[in-house]
């Protein structure tokens, strides 16, 4: 059986898809036809999962009363079982219920790669493990609902892929350079940990042990109402270790490192530039080299052709880098030895962008060693072809910033179309808009799904506490409510004026002046008013 991936990246660049992981092996045609579904079958104590491949006599157990999980004959399967198409597992997880099992009910192929089918996940089932809820107190019961709503959460967020037979988690280079070992361990065994999204919910099938800062630094930028909550960098850790260690391995996975960060250099932002340079000094790794560049403030007032200011300063760093290139035969002709780890506050919208002009660069030599263009030749020529790679680098972009962010990317009429355009800045402002809401009124749940998804919490077996249930203080509903009612009735005064300037004036004053002071008291206590992660230690989100 096969169960895996993570993260797809292009050797032309640093550019990462994000994907997600599978178990049950299916058949390589398109679409839902019923040949490209395993079965499931269900009996009051056992799980029995079949691939559809012709020949397999394997069938998958899991017993719903210990979880054990082993492989039987299809001859134990009962004739009572009840059988549902299904494309795979996704793992299982722990409730307050018990367990549950995660399958994949739909899905849709997307393309190949290198004559492998890729799949994306359509549709979802989560089943439980116990036949009953009624030993449940009405407080477990509304927690067993709110974790279930945060893994249906996860799962619902558009852009997760699979394949079943291809190794998603390295790249093509790492690959060709694998032992006979290699090859013969299942995808699981041999992928890549930091890219398996859903390796938490398959811990019960693996023997393997048990993954945000752009900025490989301790910082935080924690929510509190304002629409650029001040960054925050730790001061009570060692910045250094977790910086060294993790240069240390972007080094063994990738060969040199080339940062290049595109924060402001001015304002909140300034001190995580400092800082980060600093570090990078304090490391003294002549395989890390670091360029910083204001993006705010080199592309203002529509200034976007200075990217290409950017460009030119890692030309030729990036031709030197070199990238990975075999034959037909299966020949190594040339290696990629370094990579750009491009950053901005989130990496989502000026990270994409840089990286989408970096690989754009990459691409041309590319095509032009391989004869598609001839030299002189520009891809920007390419009229249609061009527009295809612009599209596909502006939808990975509100890919990423959809399952981080909750809106599309800012800044993708450059990336769709390598103009700035004036209707690109008006949908900025409204997802900018939508950002700050979901930062500050929704992004805790999100952010829970995505903790309670990954592991880095775990219901306890045996359930005691609850974390959900947290009782609000008074002025969480009465202080919004008074600043409403004061602001309403200040515009309903200017609205039906007294019967003197002085008493309109008045009354006027009164509401506002109670208007503006509850408002000031809640931006004052801003973090208490916000949607903040109830799953994980304040010390762990600091």
């Amino acid at each position: 059986m096969a169960l895996i991936y993570g993260n797809l990246k292009l050797d032309s660049g640093s550019a990462v898809i994000i994907l997600i992981e599978y178990l049950v092996p299916c058949g390589a045609g398109s679409g839902n036809s019923a040949g490209d579904f395993s079965a499931g079958h269900t009996t009051p104590e056992i799980f029995f999962v079949e691939a559809c491949d012709d020949g397999v006599d394997d069938v998958l157990a899991i017993d719903r009363v210990s979880t054990e999980v082993a492989l039987t004959a299809k001859k134990d399967i009962p004739p009572s079982a009840i059988t549902r198409p299904i494309c795979g597992i996704l793992g299982t997880v722990r409730l307050v219920a018990g367990m549950y099992l995660i399958v994949i009910t739909r899905k849709k192929k997307v393309g190949d790669l290198l004559n492998h089918s890729i799949w994306k996940a359509t549709d979802y089932d989560i089943i439980s493990y116990k036949k009953t809820i009624l030993h449940l107190t009405d407080t477990q019961l509304q927690d067993n609902k709110g974790f279930l709503s945060m893994i249906n959460h996860v799962l619902s967020i558009d852009g997760l892929y699979f394949s079943t037979s291809y190794d998603l988690t390295h790249t093509l280079q790492r690959l060709s350079n694998t032992s006979p070992e290699f090859q013969e361990m299942s995808l699981l065994e041999r992928a890549d940990q930091r890219f398996v999204w859903n390796g938490h919910l398959l811990r019960e099938f693996s023997a393997q042990p048990e993954t945000r800062g752009s900025m490989p630094f301790f910082w935080s930028q924690r929510p509190n109402l304002k629409y650029k909550p001040k960054p925050q960098i730790n001061n009570a850790v060692n910045h250094m270790d977790g910086f060294q260690r993790h240069f240390d391995s972007q080094i063994i996975s990738y060969g040199k490192q080339v940062i290049i960060n595109l924060v402001n250099q001015k304002g909140s932002e300034k001190p995580l530039e400092q800082t980060f340079s600093q570090m990078v000094d304090g490391l003294g790794n002549g395989m890390v080299r670091y360029f910083a560049f204001d993006f705010h403030k080199e592309c203002s007032r529509m200034r976007w052709e200075r990217l290409q200011i950017l460009v030119d300063q890692v030309a030729e760093i990036q031709d030197e880098f070199g990238y990975f290139l075999v034959d037909s035969e299966g020949k190594v002709l040339m290696t990629q030895d370094g990579i750009f780890r491009s950053n901005c506050m989130d990496c989502l919208d000026r990270t994409n962008v840089v990286q989408s002009l970096l690989a754009h660069r990459s691409l041309q030599a590319q095509l032009q060693r391989l004869g598609v263009l001839h030299i002189g030749q520009r891809i920007e020529e390419q009229v249609q072809f061009e527009k295809i790679y612009k599209n596909a680098w502006a939808d990975n972009a509100n890919a990423c910033a959809k399952q981080y962010a909750g809106t599309g990317a800012l800044k993708t009429d450059f990336t769709r179309t390598g103009k700035r355009t004036q209707w690109g800045l008006v949908m900025d402002g409204w997802n900018s808009l939508i950002r700050y809401y979901k930062n500050n009124f929704s992004d805790g749940f999100r952010q829970d799904s995505i903790d309670l998804f990954l592991g880095n919490y775990s219901v306890e077996e045996v359930y005691s506490t609850s974390p959900l249930q947290i009782q609000k203080d008074w002025k969480f509903l009465a202080l919004p409510i008074i600043m409403v009612v004061a602001f309403s009735m200040c515009i309903i005064c200017l609205l039906m004026a007294g019967e003197t300037w002085t008493e309109t004036l008045a009354y006027v004053l009164f509401w506002g002046t109670a208007s503006i002071g509850t408002a000031t008291i809640i931006l004052y206590n801003g973090k208490d008013f916000v949607d903040a992660p109830k799953l994980v230690q304040k010390e762990k989100m600091d």
